[in-house]
Protein backbone atom coordinates (compact mmCIF):
# COMPACT_ATOMS: atom_id res chain seq x y z
CA UNK A 1 0.00 0.00 0.00
CA UNK A 2 2.67 2.30 0.76
CA UNK A 3 3.97 2.44 -2.91
CA UNK A 4 0.51 3.06 -3.98
CA UNK A 5 0.25 5.93 -1.98
CA UNK A 6 3.21 7.63 -3.89
CA UNK A 7 0.80 7.65 -6.80
CA UNK A 8 -0.62 10.81 -7.66
CA UNK A 9 -4.38 10.43 -9.68
CA UNK A 10 -4.21 9.73 -12.92
CA UNK A 11 -6.03 13.21 -14.31
CA UNK A 12 -6.61 14.83 -17.92
CA UNK A 13 -3.22 16.81 -16.92
CA UNK A 14 -0.97 13.28 -16.67
CA UNK A 15 -2.61 12.14 -19.72
CA UNK A 16 -1.58 14.76 -21.85
CA UNK A 17 1.84 15.13 -20.40
CA UNK A 18 2.19 11.15 -21.61
CA UNK A 19 0.57 11.69 -24.60
CA UNK A 20 3.02 14.75 -25.29
CA UNK A 21 6.10 11.99 -24.30
CA UNK A 22 4.83 9.45 -26.80
CA UNK A 23 3.79 11.34 -29.90
CA UNK A 24 7.36 13.62 -29.67
CA UNK A 25 9.73 10.93 -28.93
CA UNK A 26 12.06 10.00 -31.98
CA UNK A 27 14.04 7.64 -29.97
CA UNK A 28 13.81 5.50 -26.69
CA UNK A 29 15.14 2.78 -25.04
CA UNK A 30 13.90 -0.76 -25.26
CA UNK A 31 14.17 -3.84 -22.40
CA UNK A 32 13.78 -7.29 -23.90
CA UNK A 33 14.54 -10.65 -22.89
CA UNK A 34 17.93 -12.29 -24.90
CA UNK A 35 16.37 -15.70 -26.02
CA UNK A 36 19.76 -17.53 -25.24
CA UNK A 37 20.16 -16.67 -21.67
CA UNK A 38 16.55 -15.21 -20.85
CA UNK A 39 19.01 -11.73 -19.52
CA UNK A 40 17.36 -8.29 -20.05
CA UNK A 41 18.57 -6.55 -22.62
CA UNK A 42 18.31 -2.47 -22.80
CA UNK A 43 18.96 -0.81 -26.25
CA UNK A 44 18.12 2.28 -28.22
CA UNK A 45 15.77 1.98 -31.04
CA UNK A 46 13.87 4.55 -33.37
CA UNK A 47 10.63 5.53 -32.70
CA UNK A 48 7.15 7.22 -33.79
CA UNK A 49 3.45 6.18 -33.02
CA UNK A 50 0.02 4.66 -34.67
CA UNK A 51 -2.20 6.35 -34.89
CA UNK A 52 -4.12 5.85 -31.27
CA UNK A 53 -0.92 6.43 -29.74
CA UNK A 54 0.81 2.89 -30.18
CA UNK A 55 4.57 3.09 -30.11
CA UNK A 56 5.74 2.07 -33.53
CA UNK A 57 9.36 0.91 -34.60
CA UNK A 58 11.51 0.15 -36.96
CA UNK A 59 14.33 -2.68 -36.49
CA UNK A 60 16.83 -4.23 -38.00
CA UNK A 61 17.11 -7.96 -37.84
CA UNK A 62 20.63 -7.38 -36.77
CA UNK A 63 19.39 -5.98 -34.06
CA UNK A 64 19.99 -7.48 -30.31
CA UNK A 65 15.98 -6.55 -29.82
CA UNK A 66 14.98 -8.25 -33.12
CA UNK A 67 15.66 -11.74 -32.45
CA UNK A 68 14.58 -11.09 -28.52
CA UNK A 69 11.20 -10.00 -30.02
CA UNK A 70 10.91 -12.55 -31.91
CA UNK A 71 11.25 -15.26 -29.22
CA UNK A 72 9.57 -13.09 -26.60
CA UNK A 73 7.17 -10.36 -27.45
CA UNK A 74 7.15 -8.86 -23.80
CA UNK A 75 9.06 -5.78 -23.67
CA UNK A 76 9.31 -2.41 -22.14
CA UNK A 77 9.97 1.07 -23.37
CA UNK A 78 11.50 4.29 -22.03
CA UNK A 79 10.55 7.45 -23.34
CA UNK A 80 11.46 11.03 -22.67
CA UNK A 81 14.12 13.17 -23.89
CA UNK A 82 16.19 14.38 -20.71
CA UNK A 83 17.14 18.22 -21.15
CA UNK A 84 19.08 20.10 -19.12
CA UNK A 85 20.24 19.98 -15.56
CA UNK A 86 19.25 16.68 -13.58
CA UNK A 87 18.14 14.06 -16.15
CA UNK A 88 16.21 12.91 -13.20
CA UNK A 89 13.84 16.00 -13.14
CA UNK A 90 12.65 15.80 -16.70
CA UNK A 91 9.34 13.54 -17.46
CA UNK A 92 9.49 9.91 -18.89
CA UNK A 93 7.67 7.00 -19.21
CA UNK A 94 7.66 3.58 -19.60
CA UNK A 95 5.30 1.34 -21.74
CA UNK A 96 4.71 -2.03 -20.61
CA UNK A 97 3.96 -3.88 -23.88
CA UNK A 98 3.41 -7.21 -26.74
CA UNK A 99 5.95 -6.65 -30.15
CA UNK A 100 3.65 -6.98 -32.82
CA UNK A 101 5.87 -7.44 -35.99
CA UNK A 102 4.02 -6.32 -39.60
CA UNK A 103 3.97 -8.22 -42.65
CA UNK A 104 5.67 -6.16 -45.28
CA UNK A 105 3.52 -6.01 -48.47
CA UNK A 106 0.25 -5.36 -46.17
CA UNK A 107 -1.73 -2.73 -46.25
CA UNK A 108 -1.01 -2.15 -42.40
CA UNK A 109 2.88 -1.96 -43.30
CA UNK A 110 2.65 0.69 -45.74
CA UNK A 111 0.08 2.73 -44.03
CA UNK A 112 2.62 2.44 -40.54
CA UNK A 113 5.59 3.45 -42.97
CA UNK A 114 4.05 6.28 -44.02
CA UNK A 115 3.22 7.74 -40.57
CA UNK A 116 6.90 6.34 -39.13
CA UNK A 117 8.30 8.34 -42.17
CA UNK A 118 6.63 11.22 -41.58
CA UNK A 119 8.22 11.25 -38.06
CA UNK A 120 11.34 10.22 -38.98
CA UNK A 121 12.11 11.47 -42.25
CA UNK A 122 15.91 10.52 -41.98
CA UNK A 123 14.96 6.65 -42.04
CA UNK A 124 14.08 6.80 -45.78
CA UNK A 125 17.61 6.09 -46.12
CA UNK A 126 16.55 2.53 -44.88
CA UNK A 127 13.54 1.87 -44.75
CA UNK A 128 12.67 0.02 -47.86
CA UNK A 129 15.89 -2.24 -46.82
CA UNK A 130 14.63 -6.11 -46.97
CA UNK A 131 15.93 -6.82 -43.29
CA UNK A 132 14.31 -3.80 -41.84
CA UNK A 133 10.55 -4.37 -40.28
CA UNK A 134 8.08 -2.40 -38.67
CA UNK A 135 6.86 -3.49 -35.01
CA UNK A 136 4.06 -2.27 -33.26
CA UNK A 137 4.05 -2.05 -29.41
CA UNK A 138 0.20 -2.86 -28.11
CA UNK A 139 0.30 -1.30 -24.49
CA UNK A 140 -0.71 -3.01 -21.27
CA UNK A 141 0.02 -0.40 -19.17
CA UNK A 142 2.30 2.67 -18.30
CA UNK A 143 4.13 4.58 -15.62
CA UNK A 144 4.77 8.09 -16.21
CA UNK A 145 7.40 9.81 -13.81
CA UNK A 146 6.47 13.58 -14.29
CA UNK A 147 8.93 14.86 -12.10
CA UNK A 148 9.96 14.87 -8.54
CA UNK A 149 6.71 13.90 -6.69
CA UNK A 150 4.87 13.19 -9.72
CA UNK A 151 4.16 9.39 -10.16
CA UNK A 152 0.89 8.27 -12.20
CA UNK A 153 0.09 4.52 -13.29
CA UNK A 154 -1.67 4.28 -16.44
CA UNK A 155 -3.96 1.33 -18.08
CA UNK A 156 -3.60 1.46 -22.04
CA UNK A 157 -7.20 2.56 -22.16
CA UNK A 158 -6.01 5.88 -21.01
CA UNK A 159 -3.27 5.56 -22.90
CA UNK A 160 -4.35 5.34 -26.22
CA UNK A 161 -6.07 7.70 -28.27
CA UNK A 162 -9.71 7.34 -30.34
CA UNK A 163 -8.47 4.75 -33.40
CA UNK A 164 -11.21 5.87 -35.75
CA UNK A 165 -10.35 3.91 -39.04
CA UNK A 166 -12.07 6.45 -41.13
CA UNK A 167 -10.57 9.10 -38.86
CA UNK A 168 -6.94 7.75 -39.66
CA UNK A 169 -7.34 7.55 -43.10
CA UNK A 170 -8.25 11.39 -43.33
CA UNK A 171 -4.29 12.34 -42.09
CA UNK A 172 -2.78 11.90 -44.77
CA UNK A 173 -5.08 14.06 -47.28
CA UNK A 174 -4.96 16.56 -44.54
CA UNK A 175 -0.91 16.61 -43.92
CA UNK A 176 -0.40 16.99 -47.38
CA UNK A 177 -2.87 20.36 -47.93
CA UNK A 178 -1.72 21.70 -44.80
CA UNK A 179 1.99 21.62 -45.59
CA UNK A 180 1.60 21.93 -49.65
CA UNK A 181 -0.88 24.99 -49.41
CA UNK A 182 -1.17 26.41 -46.00
CA UNK A 183 2.77 26.44 -44.73
CA UNK A 184 2.20 29.72 -43.38
CA UNK A 185 -0.56 28.54 -40.64
CA UNK A 186 1.47 25.80 -40.01
CA UNK A 187 3.98 28.01 -39.16
CA UNK A 188 1.52 30.25 -36.81
CA UNK A 189 -0.09 26.73 -35.36
CA UNK A 190 3.78 26.70 -33.87
CA UNK A 191 4.25 30.52 -32.93
CA UNK A 192 0.40 30.81 -30.84
CA UNK A 193 0.07 27.48 -29.60
CA UNK A 194 3.65 26.48 -28.88
CA UNK A 195 5.34 29.98 -28.45
CA UNK A 196 7.89 28.73 -31.14
CA UNK A 197 9.97 30.83 -33.17
CA UNK A 198 8.85 31.72 -36.88
CA UNK A 199 10.36 29.01 -39.10
CA UNK A 200 9.91 25.97 -41.60
CA UNK A 201 7.66 24.13 -39.73
CA UNK A 202 5.85 20.71 -40.86
CA UNK A 203 3.14 19.32 -39.68
CA UNK A 204 3.72 15.87 -39.26
CA UNK A 205 0.65 13.47 -37.73
CA UNK A 206 -2.78 14.11 -36.27
CA UNK A 207 -4.47 12.19 -34.31
CA UNK A 208 -7.69 12.29 -32.30
CA UNK A 209 -5.91 14.29 -29.49
CA UNK A 210 -3.71 16.35 -31.21
CA UNK A 211 -0.90 17.21 -33.74
CA UNK A 212 2.28 17.29 -34.71
CA UNK A 213 4.64 20.20 -35.50
CA UNK A 214 8.41 19.54 -36.35
CA UNK A 215 11.35 21.54 -37.43
CA UNK A 216 14.21 19.61 -37.88
CA UNK A 217 15.07 18.19 -34.71
CA UNK A 218 12.20 20.59 -33.05
CA UNK A 219 9.58 18.02 -32.82
CA UNK A 220 6.00 19.52 -30.67
CA UNK A 221 2.60 19.13 -29.38
CA UNK A 222 -0.49 20.22 -29.86
CA UNK A 223 -3.08 19.30 -28.07
CA UNK A 224 -7.06 19.75 -29.32
CA UNK A 225 -9.53 21.06 -27.08
CA UNK A 226 -11.76 18.61 -27.99
CA UNK A 227 -10.74 15.13 -29.27
CA UNK A 228 -11.80 14.47 -33.02
CA UNK A 229 -14.66 11.96 -33.63
CA UNK A 230 -15.28 11.73 -37.32
CA UNK A 231 -12.90 13.14 -40.62
CA UNK A 232 -15.18 16.21 -40.91
CA UNK A 233 -14.05 17.11 -37.46
CA UNK A 234 -9.72 17.30 -38.45
CA UNK A 235 -11.04 19.72 -41.09
CA UNK A 236 -13.32 21.98 -39.07
CA UNK A 237 -10.57 22.00 -36.23
CA UNK A 238 -7.60 22.56 -38.25
CA UNK A 239 -9.46 25.57 -40.11
CA UNK A 240 -10.19 26.78 -36.49
CA UNK A 241 -6.81 26.87 -34.97
CA UNK A 242 -5.58 28.48 -38.39
CA UNK A 243 -7.74 31.23 -37.25
CA UNK A 244 -7.30 31.74 -34.08
CA UNK A 245 -3.40 31.78 -34.45
CA UNK A 246 -4.19 34.11 -37.27
CA UNK A 247 -6.18 36.61 -35.33
CA UNK A 248 -3.85 36.57 -32.20
CA UNK A 249 -0.46 37.12 -33.53
CA UNK A 250 -1.91 40.33 -35.98
CA UNK A 251 -3.33 41.77 -32.77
Amino acid sequence: MAGKDLLQPTDDEAIRLAKTIIRTARHGTIATLDPASGAPIATRVSVSSDFDGAPLLLISKLAAHYPALAADPRCSLLLGEPRKGDPMAHARITIAARAQFIARDTPEHARLAARHLSHQPKARLYAGLGDFNFVRLEPLSASLNGGFGRAYAFTAEQLLSNPDADLAAAEAGALEHMNDDHAEAVSNYARHFCGAPTGPWTLTGIDADGMIIAWGDDVRRIAFDTPLAVPQDMHQTLVQMARTARMALSA
